[in-house]
């Protein structure tokens, strides 16, 4: 492989994975909005400044959490 090829790769993958962040950022706004109605604009700025693993602990809690806190406080 070439350092040409490489460095497209990498960027692709990269490309790829913001991608897929974005995505499950929008996911989650959407569940949430619908579960608990609209968002606070807090809320919003916190999920898109949320590292994946914290995306994906939100996720996960929103399918039990009674609550928008408890989402982001477990």
């Amino acid at each position: 492989m070439t350092t040409a090829e490489r460095l497209r790769a990498e960027g692709e993958a990269r490309g790829e994975a913001r991608g897929e962040a974005r995505a499950r950022t929008e996911t989650l706004v959407d569940l949430l909005d619908t579960k608990f109605g609209s968002l606070p604009r807090a809320a919003i700025q916190k999920i898109e400044t949320g590292s994946p693993e914290e995306i994906r602990t939100w996720l996960r809690r929103s399918v039990t959490a009674d609550t928008i806190e408890q989402v982001f406080n477990g």
